[in-house]
Order: structure tokens, then sequence, then C-alpha cells
């Protein structure tokens, strides 16, 4: 089993509301700029107004045991983001 960490990340919308969503890489991934990049990738495919994406907004959490669907995204696109609140 594959284990992953979990990136917590908050990002303040042009419309004053806050994004919280998880980027997952696998735990041996620790190039925080790779980190980052996978998050503004995703949020350049939201195309949402949003502010900047650093440290500040994305901060490791933990690392926890990756099931079997989350192991097959992050092999195929190497992240995972887990939409919490705010991301549509």
């Amino acid at each position: 089993m594959m284990q992953v960490a979990v990136w917590d990340t908050y990002v303040k919308r042009d419309d004053d509301k806050v994004m919280h969503f998880d980027i997952l890489v696998e735990s041996k991934l620790t190039d925080t700029s790779a980190i980052f990049n996978y998050g503004k990738e995703y949020l350049a495919d939201k195309k949402i107004g949003t502010g900047p994406l650093t440290m500040n907004e994305c901060q490791f959490c933990h690392i926890e045991q990756a099931s079997p669907e989350l192991q097959k995204r992050i092999l195929e696109k190497g992240y995972c983001i887990i939409e919490i609140k705010n991301c549509d």
C-alpha cells in the first residue's frame, strides 16, 4: 500500500470565499515547489480567480494509507486533490 502525504490547503478566492482542499502526493515526495505546482495546476483548471499558493496557504498535515482508488489517481497524475469547501 502506498503512503501519501496530505497537504492542507486554503486559498482565498477573488470573491473573498476561501477554498479548502487537500493535495495528496506520495509520501516520498518532499519537494514543496512541486507540490505547490500541483495545487497551482488544479487552480488553473478550476478557472476561479484566487490569491497566491505558497507555504502560507499550503502546509503538510499528515501521512496516511492511500486507498486503491487514490493510489491509481496519484500514479496517473502525480497527485490527487480532495475538494473540501468552496471549490466550485
